[in-house]
């Protein structure tokens, strides 16, 4: 219990990370979905993203989560924080069916129990440990090296298709560059306490934050607005924490403090972690999909 304790600011960071993020997919989702369902033409529809009050107090959720997560990044290592963003869904269910002024189904919940259940087991067993951060600019380098040709093609991709396959391949790209912005913000953050203001200011890490929060913001929102939610949403939860993670490993050196049968509990939970949002991702986007139907039929 003592490492739960030093980490405990990191947690509850992540946590609070979690619920702002859910608040931004729930309200953005409808705002965008139901203007698609206005509006002909993908360039009337992103036009019209900045004239939507909803719209701008979704984004502002997100952003919010994005400050807690910067918290807890800057106390925690990324194999702590990001699964415990993957916690979002567990605040997706109720926030979605009390816009959508539906119940949330047993089954649902038990996916919700397990979701928990495994976040919690991943994070006692594992208790993830910090990596070197040394130095800065190799670590974003091979971070942007790594993931941009992913990204790259699968906007190309995207242009040539419509409909679900078009949502799946902007949702990956979208993924990347979530994990690559984790990255980044844990190596800002590590920067900005060891040198301060100045020394964060004078490496490229912030400013590429930036730019890749205008990209994901944009992708994002093209992946909502192609419609097939329950294509989208599961690849962004569960690919973001999966590229952080995976370059928190590569990059960072990062790593798990695992003994002997503590292994397969740790695989255990990760795949119940992973099933359970899949199945989340999909639900919550559902009836996100759902409830925007009826609110159009009825105007």
């Amino acid at each position: 219990m003592e490492w739960v304790a030093s980490h405990a600011f990191a947690i509850g960071s992540a946590l609070l990370a979690a619920f702002f993020a859910a608040v931004g997919i729930v309200v953005r989702q409808r705002a965008i979905q139901a203007e698609a369902g206005h509006l002909e033409g993908a360039g009337a529809i992103v036009t019209s993203w900045v004239r939507q009050p909803s719209w701008w107090a979704g984004t502002l959720g997100a952003i919010g989560g994005y400050v807690f997560q910067a918290l807890a990044l800057a106390h925690g290592s990324l194999l702590l924080v990001q699964p415990l963003l993957v916690s979002s869904l567990l605040f997706v269910l109720p926030l979605g069916a009390r816009f959508s002024h539906q119940h949330v189904r047993g089954r649902d919940w038990g996916w919700a129990l397990l979701l928990t259940a495994a976040l919690t087991v991943f994070v006692l067993v594992g208790q993830p440990r910090e990596g070197h951060y040394r130095p800065p600019v190799p670590a974003w380098t091979v971070a942007l090296i790594g993931s941009a040709p992913v990204v790259i093609v699968c906007v190309l991709a995207a242009r040539r298709t419509i409909g679900r396959t078009r949502a799946m391949l902007l949702a990956t790209a979208v993924a990347v560059l979530l994990g690559m912005i984790a990255v980044l913000t844990k190596v800002s953050t590590h920067r900005l306490a060891v040198h301060g203001w100045h020394g964060l200011l004078t490496v490229p890490a912030p400013y590429l934050l930036v730019a890749l929060a205008v990209a994901v913001t944009v992708l994002q929102q093209s992946a909502f607005h192609a419609g097939a939610l329950q294509a989208s949403v599961p690849i962004m939860l569960v690919g973001e924490p999966v590229v952080a993670v995976l370059l928190g490993v590569v990059v960072l050196g990062e790593h798990l403090v695992v003994r002997g049968p503590g292994a397969v509990i740790l695989v255990l939970a990760v795949a119940a972690m992973t099933a359970a949002t899949i199945a989340l991702g999909r639900d919550s986007a559902s009836a996100a999909t759902q409830s925007v139907g009826e609110t159009a039929a009825v105007g």
